[in-house]
């Protein structure tokens, strides 16, 4: 596990010095290019509801032409939302993601930024958004849970640092859609009318993230892999 841990470790460093060269005319290029190859998916296409990462101001693929006409495309879309956990244990992180629905174009523009630079949804915000998980806000503990109502999804768009070529994925260190995607599985399981399809998952990278070939992500049983992977101006690649 602890080389595991070095390894992951050793790549994102190596990916954020690459990424650290990649100027902003390329990154706005190469994802003007991705929302189109995006867009073209059949998957994307007859989906209705879809969660999107929202981008860092630098260093990572743009999504927001991605949300702003997927909105305007009539789909519901979700954005990551980090929730923390009142009384976690020993076993368990201290916060976990969700995914959240964004009411509108106006809705999406007014978020703002968390320490990173991220558009994040307001907390006081949360008890009147539709969420993926169904789970319970601080107000309503103690009441009955078979009222919460989950929302499931077509599609997930994720962020990743590095990518390979059979489509794994390195995340940024923290698990969220690792834990987020497994909980999402757990959902389904336990809630039969759902049905039990998991959503496709894209991933969007610069065209720097992409590892050459022979060369993978090192991984273990807990990391999902990508349906899709969308890079820059390269053709999508698909397992």
């Amino acid at each position: 596990m602890a080389s595991l841990r070095t390894a992951k470790k050793e790549l994102r460093r190596h990916i954020t010095h690459t990424l650290s060269r990649v100027s902003e005319q390329s990154i706005q290029s190469q994802s003007h290019a991705a929302k189109d190859t995006l867009f073209s998916l059949p998957e994307y296409q007859s989906a209705k509801r879809i969660s999107v990462y929202l981008s860092m101001p630098q260093g990572e693929l743009s999504t927001r032409s991605i949300v702003t006409e997927a909105l305007r495309n009539g789909k519901e879309v979700y954005v990551p939302y980090i929730r923390n956990i009142a009384q976690p244990n020993k076993e368990s992180p201290a916060s976990a993601m969700d995914m959240v629905a964004l009411h509108s174009q106006e809705d999406f523009e007014g978020l703002q930024s968390d320490p990173w630079g991220i558009p994040t949804p307001d907390e006081h915000s949360i008890s009147h958004r539709k969420c993926c998980l169904g789970q319970q806000r601080p107000e309503q503990k103690g009441a009955d849970r078979s009222e919460e109502k989950s929302e499931t999804l077509e599609i997930v768009v994720m962020p990743g640092m590095a990518f390979d070529q059979k489509l794994d994925r390195l995340g940024h260190g923290k698990g969220y859609y690792d834990r987020f995607l497994a909980q999402y599985q757990r959902s389904l399981e336990n809630n039969p009318r759902q049905g039990n399809q998991m959503p496709f998952l894209v991933g969007l990278a610069l065209e720097e993230q992409i590892l050459p070939e022979g060369q993978g992500v090192p991984t273990n049983a807990s990391d999902w892999r990508l349906d899709a992977l969308i890079a820059g101006h390269q053709p999508v690649r698909r397992r």
